[in-house]
């Protein structure tokens, strides 16, 4: 990606996470930002109240909404967010089938418009949703990406965070595994100001924490009785977006493919991931423990599980 270049976002799916998406990538000043969807008007009506929103919240970007997904040619980075959400009671492979069908359709639009681009998948089962997406795109696995582990860890810093009273821009974190009940957010990796939270919180309170954290997104489609999170899924794909508009190189967990990685083959999983202007440029293999390890196959066998609904489906 050159320097000096003005940026395209696609944004596809304008319901609130899209939406957001589209919000934070033009505070960001990350570029002009297409929103697309199916629903006419939906994309159009929020894509000019959020530029007519940046005189007053001072950025220069342009949101353009659009049924025509043929306005997303040429976009650097494509984020797909279409889908059902979850409702309370249904776990992210409830949505399988349907959502499988839109991703799919949607892949062959972007595998014909935006062809060089990057595609962050948002969608759930998002880990299921970003190997199908890989598969029907066609792109080469650096430049399929899924949004998971960043919200994940996101959502520890916090707890983290709440627990101690202190700063969240303090405290770092790292989540594997899958989007999902059975994902691995890893303690010791877990960190305020350098300090270990082993040092800081007790064995019982950073129990609670993990579990808070792989049941995060649940908890709050419970609160919202009406549909899922989105202000949190939107700002990770955001940071995810900007690292490779930018090129930072910013190790973020992500669900990236993996071809032996931590004796996975062929499946997409969150895992730390360096992201640049070229998509996942490297992953990062963690020394994990035994425990761990073990967690983490048995996140995959769920993911697989997933894949092999999809096949049983015909979608894949």
């Amino acid at each position: 990606m050159s320097v000096g270049k003005r940026f395209k976002i696609a944004s596809i799916g304008a319901g609130n996470v899209g939406a957001s998406v589209a919000q934070y990538c033009l505070e960001m000043e990350l570029g002009d930002v297409v929103l697309t969807d199916i629903v006419e008007g939906l994309p159009q009506g929020k894509a000019l109240d959020l530029t007519e929103a940046g005189p007053i919240r001072g950025y220069s970007g342009i949101c353009t909404g659009t049924n025509d997904y043929a306005d997303i040619a040429g976009a650097d980075v494509v984020v797909v967010t279409a889908g059902l959400p979850r409702k309370p009671g249904m776990t992210r492979l409830d949505l399988l089938g349907t959502n499988g069908r839109i991703i799919s359709g949607i892949c062959e639009s972007i595998a014909t418009h935006a062809p060089n681009a990057v595609v962050i998948i948002v969608t759930n089962p998002l880990d299921v949703m970003v190997y199908l997406a890989h598969k029907k795109l066609g792109f080469p696995a650096n430049r399929v990406i899924g949004m998971a582990g960043c919200l994940d860890s996101a959502r520890m810093r916090s707890f983290v965070a709440m627990e101690l009273g202190v700063s969240m821009k303090n405290v770092d974190t790292m989540v594997l595994g899958s989007h999902g009940d059975d994902m691995v957010p890893l303690p010791h990796y877990t960190t305020v100001s350098g300090i270990p939270i082993t040092k800081l919180i007790s064995q019982e309170r950073i129990d609670a924490i993990v579990e808070r954290t792989r049941k995060g997104g649940g908890e709050i489609v419970a609160l919202l009785k009406t549909g899922s999170a989105y202000y949190a899924p939107a700002a990770s794909a955001a940071r995810m977006v900007q690292s490779v508009i930018r090129d930072e190189k910013q190790l973020l967990p992500c669900a990236a493919l993996l071809t032996g990685q931590y004796g996975l083959n062929d499946i997409f999983m969150g895992v730390p991931c360096v992201l640049g202007a070229n998509g996942v440029e490297q992953i990062l293999e963690l020394e994990i423990s035994e425990a761990d390890q073990q967690s983490l196959h048995r996140s995959a066998g769920e993911v697989q599980s997933g894949i092999d609904g999809l096949k049983e489906l015909g979608i894949l």
